[in-house]
């Protein structure tokens, strides 16, 4: 059965809570309609007929940046040297082989393995719109249907930013793996946007893939959709230093200048990894406030770099985190690394507190991706939560006060205990009520793509 709110209303008794600031012991959580209806302290023993939630329950988390199918290249684009660019044929070539309805299959169990992990709502940057060569599906939007689908038959809730791809880099064509991605104009592109239609789990925001794949004289038709639709918009940015140099070359200017002047920064913009920036390049994101999403264990897997984050925040951009790639998917790995990347860049500790890196996990995550009403343990916030236990190997001895500390610098997605979305448990356990055997789903959507 696909996500729908639980049809009574269920309470929740957790037996430790974050509630943002600080670990509170015994609290109980009323939800109703998908919602949070009450939040009680205090309550040292869970009332009669509720769910106890045992460990440290936080909001659900927020993957803000994904590309579904690149699960498929988990352990295989590890083997031996190379670069994004020789990493990118890799990824082309899974992607040549996608269907809608492989990549139903795929999307479903890549976003249950993401419940398994405490994920309650995805961010899916998705390009992959028509059949190879650019044909376009009788729906246009089969591929983004499909992961809508696959969201909701997996529980979680997505927001499908459908991404702008024109160019193979600032003025060439699309290559023939890049077909596929491409609508021709930007003003194609935004009306098979349009056919989109919001659920009750899934958003519809937008994205331009890169300066390098959307024509300069194109960002600001993709920004003003986005803008009209009061909806997010999300870019790749920055993650290469050669989209720099090719920037400069074409318009004399950084990547973030460009988009600065065509009018695609702001608060509801997400600028996802940041990496190579000037001064001026943080001083435009941040004073537009334009958030920025990190993914560190991509990052790293790539080679990219360690972006600015706390220069970006501290300069007023919020900051939301992502698996992207899926090298692995577990993002208190994400908050962990963007604080110890950090430490490695300055040698220095202590950037950003546990608090402020669930944070960014949660309710920054969760606005980068248009879900304003979801990432905190009030009344009436979306009823997401998550559960890490607090007496596995990785997590047993620290005092409960410490829950929070002991869940980003210890803790990892294979301690989620229970997820919860809309109130409806969908992680029991650790174990997946709607996919029960998520690691053959993975292996068989896997093999039916790698050829």
């Amino acid at each position: 059965m696909p996500l729908t709110p639980q049809a009574t209303p269920t309470t929740y008794w957790l037996e430790h809570a974050w509630l943002g600031t600080h670990v509170e012991p015994g609290v109980t959580v009323d939800t109703a309609d998908g919602r949070i209806t009450a939040v009680r302290t205090g309550t040292d023993t869970p009332p009669p007929g509720a769910t106890t939630l045992r460990g440290l329950t936080l909001p659900g988390l927020a993957n803000a940046h994904s590309h579904a199918f690149h699960r498929a290249l988990r352990g295989v684009v590890q083997v031996g040297t190379g670069t994004f660019w020789t990493w990118r044929e890799v990824m082309y070539s899974v992607a040549d082989r996608l269907t809608p309805d492989t990549y139903y299959a795929l999307a479903r169990a890549a976003y249950a393995e993401m419940a398994l992990a405490g994920i309650t709502c995805v961010g899916e940057f998705h390009y992959l719109h028509h059949a190879p060569g650019g044909t376009r599906y009788d729906d246009p939007n089969a591929m983004g249907e499909a992961l809508i689908t696959a969201a909701a038959d997996a529980g979680i809730r997505i927001t499908l930013l459908d991404t702008a791809y024109l160019s193979a880099g600032f003025g060439a064509p699309p290559d023939h793996h890049q077909r596929r991605f491409c609508d021709g104009t930007a003003e194609r592109w935004a009306e098979r946007a349009d056919a989109l239609r919001e659920r009750a789990h899934a958003r519809i925001g937008a994205a331009i893939h890169s300066v390098r794949a959307v024509p300069a004289g194109q960002l600001g038709t993709v920004a003003d959709w986005a803008r009209r639709r009061q909806a997010p918009l999300h870019v790749h940015l920055s993650e290469q230093t050669a989209e720099n140099d090719a920037c400069r070359a074409a318009h004399g200017c950084t990547p973030t200048r460009l988009l600065a002047d065509h009018g695609a920064l702001g608060s509801r913009t997400t600028a996802v990894h940041a990496t190579h920036l000037t001064t001026e390049d943080i001083e435009l994101l941040g004073d537009s406030h334009t958030g920025v999403c990190m993914c560190p264990t991509t990052e790293r897997d790539l080679a990219d770099g360690i972006g600015p984050a706390a220069r970006l925040q501290g300069r007023g951009s919020p900051l939301s985190l992502g698996s992207d790639s899926h090298a692995v998917i577990d993002l208190l790995e994400e908050a962990r690394a963007m604080e110890l990347d950090e430490r490695l860049r300055t040698r220095t500790r202590g950037h950003w507190t546990a608090a402020a890196l669930l944070r960014a996990a949660t309710a920054d995550g969760h606005a980068a991706l248009g879900w304003d009403d979801a990432g905190a343990l009030e009344t009436g916030a979306l009823a997401d939560l998550t559960t890490i236990a607090l007496d596995s190997v990785r997590t047993a001895g620290p005092p409960p006060r410490l829950a929070a500390e002991t869940a980003v610098f210890a803790a990892s997605a294979a301690d989620v205990r229970h997820t919860v979305v809309g109130g409806r448990q969908i992680v029991r356990d650790g174990v997946h009520t709607l996919v029960p055997d998520v690691p053959t789903a993975l292996a068989e959507s896997i093999a039916a793509v790698r050829g």
